[in-house]
C-alpha cells in the first residue's frame, strides 16, 4: 500500500469534506480517502503511487486547493 498526504485549504464544513472525498475517490488507483476538516489533511491510500497532479485536479474540481509543500 502507498499512502500520500496533502493539505487542502478552503474547507469549512462536513459538506466540504464529502465533496473532496467524493472527487478524490474517483481518481483511478485510489483505494481509500480520509479527510480531516480541522487540519485540512487529505490522506490518499492506493496500491501504487497516484500522480499528485491528479489528486490536485480532483481537489480543485471539488472547489478547493492543495497547499504547496514547503
Amino acid at each position: 500500500m502507498n499512502t500520500s498526504t496533502y493539505t487542502v485549504t478552503g474547507m469549512t464544513c462536513n459538506h466540504c469534506v464529502m465533496s473532496v472525498t467524493e472527487e478524490v475517490s474517483e481518481v483511478p488507483g485510489v483505494n481509500d480517502v480520509a479527510v480531516d476538516l480541522a487540519s485540512g489533511e487529505l490522506r490518499v491510500t492506493s496500491e501504487s503511487p497516484v500522480d499528485a497532479d491528479s489528486i490536485r485536479a480532483a481537489v480543485e474540481e471539488a472547489g478547493y486547493h492543495v497547499a504547496d509543500a514547503g
